[in-house]
């Protein structure tokens, strides 16, 4: 089954919109890009949840709804992350590049909350309109949730908010901070 990965996004921002709303954890408020040649993972769940910022003394900030995607192994090949840093009157940009040539990135147990994510995926043995407490037991019970076997995402641009991973291996890490003019044009997409 192939699918735009928006269209899929898409039905889980749905399925937030209905009150699936599932994690809750504190968060800066900066997005950041991630991109990818392709992205094989194993293990794939994608449900609906929130990230919440900090606030002024510790009180609750704003929240975002997001999409959070699970995957149990993952392998990146020709991976980007990028952020802006900007300073007053500076443009910067910190980039991380890894697993270019025949080695990917590798991470176990990647949890990433998303704002959005485009590519081409391929779906193995899908399950979509799942309850997403049958694939995370903290998701809110009755919201939208979907998951399958194997994930194939090519020409991967996702926004995110937060990431966590078990294990990240970076292959040929290089992190990069670009000043100035040298920020410009720098992110990953």
């Amino acid at each position: 089954m192939m699918l735009p990965a928006t269209a899929a996004v898409g039905a889980i921002l749905f399925g937030m919109s209905s009150g699936a709303i599932a994690a809750d954890v504190t968060v800066s408020g900066q997005t950041f890009k991630i991109g990818a040649e392709r992205l094989e993972g194993d293990g794939f769940k994608q449900y609906g949840g929130i990230v919440r910022e900090k606030g002024k003394d510790g009180e609750p900030g704003a929240v975002h709804p997001v999409a959070l995607s699970e995957i149990a192994s993952a392998e990146l090949y020709d991976l980007c992350q990028s952020v802006r840093a900007d300073l007053p009157g500076l443009p910067v940009v910190l980039t991380i590049n890894a697993g270019q040539g025949k080695e990917p990135a590798r991470a176990k147990d990647l949890l990433i909350a998303m704002d959005s994510l485009g590519g081409n995926a391929t779906f193995t043995n899908i399950r979509i309109g799942r309850d997403a407490t049958d694939l995370n037991p903290t998701a809110q019970a009755g919201s939208f949730g979907q998951n399958s076997d194997h994930v194939t995402i090519t020409d991967l641009q996702q926004v995110s908010r937060y990431t966590t991973a078990a294990t990240f291996n970076l292959t040929g890490l290089r992190l990069k901070v670009n000043v100035g003019d040298d920020a410009k044009g720098k992110e990953c997409f």
